[in-house]
This record gives C-alpha cells, sequence and structure tokens, in this order.
C-alpha cells in the first residue's frame, strides 16, 4: 500500500479536524512558556547554590579558626610552667590563608602556682566569627619522699 500526498488538500484536512483556521503562532507561545518554567528552575537552583556556596565558605573558616586556636592551645601547653610569662599580647596575623589578629592573656590568680591563659581568635574576614579559648596552667609539683638533702618549704 502505498501512501501518496500529491493530491493532499490542506482545506479538507482542516474541515475534518473540525478547525477552521491554521493555527498560526502557537509555538511562540509554547517556546515563551517554556523559557518561563525554565527561568522559574533555574533561579530557584541558584538561590541553592548560593546559599551552599556561603555555609560551605563558613565552614571552610571554622575550620581554620579551629586550627589555629588547638595549635595556639598545644604550643602554650607544651612549654615549661615558668616560660609562660603573666601578660597580654596582641598578634596580627597577615599571612596564609587565614588572616586574624590572635589575643593571648595569662593572669596569675595564685602567684607561682596557677596561670590562667585566655586565647581570642578575630578572624579578618567579618563574614567569620572570633571565637575564644581559655584553660588553666599549673605548677608540677616534684615529690621529696625520696630526697633527703632538699629543703622543705
Amino acid at each position: 500500500m502505498r501512501i501518496s500526498l500529491r493530491n493532499f488538500d490542506s482545506s479538507a484536512a482542516a474541515a475534518t479536524t473540525g478547525a477552521s483556521e491554521p493555527r498560526k503562532g502557537f509555538v511562540m507561545v509554547e517556546i515563551i512558556v517554556a523559557m518561563v518554567l525554565l527561568a522559574v528552575a533555574i533561579s530557584s537552583l541558584a538561590a541553592l547554590m548560593y546559599s551552599v556556596s556561603q555555609s560551605s565558605q563558613k565552614a571552610t573558616g571554622n575550620a581554620y579558626r579551629n586550627g589555629v586556636l588547638m595549635q595556639e592551645v598545644n604550643r602554650l601547653e607544651g612549654i615549661p610552667y615558668d616560660s609562660i610569662a603573666a601578660v597580654e599580647t596582641t598578634v596580627p596575623v597577615t599571612s596564609g590563608p587565614y588572616p586574624h589578629t590572635r589575643k593571648i592573656s595569662v593572669t596569675e590568680p595564685v602567684a607561682n602556682v596557677i596561670k590562667s591563659i585566655t586565647i581570642v581568635i578575630t578572624p579578618a574576614n567579618t563574614k567569620f566569627k572570633p571565637d575564644t579559648v581559655s584553660f588553666i596552667r599549673t605548677r608540677a609539683r616534684s615529690s621529696r619522699a625520696l630526697c633527703k638533702t632538699c629543703p622543705s618549704t
């Protein structure tokens, strides 16, 4: 069976489908609706990507801040008790991936026995929050139970 379109009459085809006029411009409306739907979907995805990138940047800043705090705590825990001076120092750090200001306060509530140390890290970037850690260092007690010549205090 062969189908030939030589004798095709568009007016007869329109009469059989029930449409009296050809559908002009319908494709343009479909394209506009599709573009609007695409724009809505892409703008919602863009807002999602923005919030994800902001939270990722904040998490990175928090990780750097925690690393700097732990580095300072470990440094001050590792040095001898007598080497820690009871002063307040502020050091700006501009190099590296995390520029910040480091403030270390050392107080001595009980002389030659306890030192209270407070470290404050203030990031240069205002998107990140400052953080504080406090801890206490004590003088190590030495046992004189076996020493017969040691002076007793």
